[in-house]
């Protein structure tokens, strides 16, 4: 029973990191310069970024059938602490002390919910 709890934890963190890795994409998709309105928004990254949402959704779904409705938006949390390290990464981003307190309350947080 517990393992296939797993299994469902499993499908809410990989819609989370989903999610992430489109907010990702899209912001690089958003940096660009482009001559019409059309290739603003048909470019790869914003494709690419929206087809993440899709599989997000798909995985969000999949790991709500089998958990309470609760645990979906503790597990969405661990998003934000996702992007910040994305966004080190990838957009050589800040983390400053204040985006590391907001992660230790975000961690609090959940540490809360789940004890």
């Amino acid at each position: 029973m517990a393992s296939e709890k797993a299994v469902y934890y499993l499908f809410l963190l990989s819609g989370v990191a989903a999610a992430s890795f489109s907010q990702v994409l899209l912001k690089k998709g958003s940096m660009g310069k482009y001559a019409s309105f059309l290739q603003e928004y048909l470019n790869p990254w914003v494709i690419g970024g929206y087809l993440l949402l899709l599989l997000c959704t798909v995985l969000n779904l999949c790991g709500l059938r089998g958990l309470p409705y609760l645990s979906g938006p503790v597990m969405e949390s661990f998003g934000y602490i996702l992007v910040l390290f994305l966004g080190r990464l990838v957009f050589k981003e800040r983390i400053t002390g204040r985006k590391l307190a907001g992660v230790g309350c975000i961690l609090a947080g959940i540490l809360v919910y789940y004890l």
